[in-house]
């Protein structure tokens, strides 16, 4: 698939069929469909423009029956809009939160109510609320005291919904959210160029990964007992900016990709050192 200036493929599977969305920030945004019999990815669809100008972000998800994608879009004209399939292509079905400059956007559930996290760079997080009522989302919180994040992600641990706060400079966080407007502080990493803080589960393993543009991209661990991460080793790459966690054939591997570099291949390798 040939783009321009890429900044998200997001793959998506409705009813057995591969779909790919990919997002640039030059010559529009477009979705491919995987063609078993001609073994290649054909165009069906373009994403209009009018409102996707700068994206930078893209999560899927489905709610009851229905599957969506929301672009998070970053420029000053554009809004963040949420697409929905109806059979045949995705079409615009919301638009959230315009003019706001999104960097990220994030889909978990609480207490099984979808939401949505938007990022941005001129306002708090703000949190959205499915409303199965009006089906979409409405604005139900924002993050305090949570100015210049860049991203937000989710982990669970015993059954607590925890969210990993990247800022570029300044303290990264993680903060326990209990639903609503109830956020605890659990810790704080210093950032330094710091553009992705990606929490990943390795089979019982639950990991934090602070990436860096200017040191070294830290790796935490999850301690089950004092509840919050502790270091646990640094990787060197250049200008880190996605970690994704791929099992093959019993065997965990952690893809690094780079802005400046080529993509890290790192493999996850558990040691007996009780002996």
């Amino acid at each position: 698939i040939l783009g321009t200036s890429t900044v998200v493929c997001k793959p998506i599977v409705i009813e057995k069929q591969l779909y790919v969305i990919v997002a640039q920030l030059f010559g529009g945004s477009h979705i491919y469909k995987r063609d078993i019999f001609a073994n290649k990815f054909i165009k069906i669809q373009d994403i209009e423009v009018i409102k996707i100008r700068k994206p930078n972000d893209i999560e899927t998800f489905r709610i009851d029956d229905n599957w969506y994608f929301v672009v998070a879009d970053s420029s000053k004209a554009g809004c963040t809009t949420i697409y929905k399939w109806n059979g045949n292509g995705f079409y615009s079905h919301q638009s959230v939160h315009m003019w706001y400059r999104d960097t990220d956007v994030e889909y978990l559930e609480i207490a099984n109510k979808p939401h949505l996290i938007l990022s941005s760079s001129s306002q708090r997080p703000i949190i959205y609320q499915w409303n199965k009522k009006y089906n979409n989302f409405s604005k139900h919180a924002e993050i305090p005291d949570t100015e210049d994040v860049y991203a937000v992600k989710h982990f669970s641990a015993k059954d607590d919904v925890y969210l990993c706060l990247t800022r570029f400079i300044g303290d990264s966080r993680v903060i326990k959210w209990e639903g609503g407007s109830v956020i605890s502080d659990i810790q704080r990493m210093p950032s330094r160029g710091s553009m992705v803080f990606q929490p990943l589960q390795i089979n019982n393993h639950k990991y934090a990964i602070l990436g860096s543009d200017y040191s070294f991209t830290q790796v935490f661990h999850w301690d089950v007992e004092k509840g919050k991460f502790l270091k646990f080793q640094e990787l060197n790459i250049q200008a880190p900016r996605s970690f994704t966690h791929v099992s093959i054939d019993k065997h965990d591997f952690l893809f690094a990709s780079s802005f400046k570099g080529a993509t890290q291949i790192y493999e996850h390798v558990i040691i007996d050192l009780s002996a």
